[in-house]
């Protein structure tokens, strides 16, 4: 388990270096998917805050999903967290998807970000 574990921290640290090599000041819309939840942040590297957040398990959203661990859950909370970074002024990212691979349930939250109005 251990050597898996220090895969993904190899994988993720490489995905991040690349990232803040082309970032160029963009904010990162940052992904962390489990098993039952999905999560999305967009981060400002440069000041180090959180500028925007979404999950699975906002109450605002959590009664019209059927599940968190779907691609119709992670298509919304792109499309939730793409509405709340135009509230906060928010236009253009960097998608981080961390140690995962562009699929499924990542690759939705990106279509409902871009969707939403997010440019990346």
């Amino acid at each position: 388990m251990a050597k898996n574990l220090a895969v993904l921290d190899r994988r993720k640290a490489r995905v991040r270096t690349s990232l803040k090599n082309v970032a160029y000041g963009r904010p990162r819309l940052s992904v962390f998917r489990s098993s039952k939840q999905i999560y999305a942040q967009i981060i400002d590297d440069v000041n180090g805050l959180t500028l925007v957040s979404a999950s699975s398990i906002d109450k605002s959203i959590k009664s019209s999903l059927k599940t968190g661990a779907d691609t119709e859950a992670a298509k919304t909370i792109g499309m939730l967290i793409a509405e709340r970074a135009k509230a906060a002024g928010v236009t253009q990212v960097i998608f981080d998807r961390g140690a995962y691979l562009f699929h499924g349930r990542v690759k939705a939250l990106a279509q409902g970000a871009r969707d939403g109005g997010l440019e990346f």
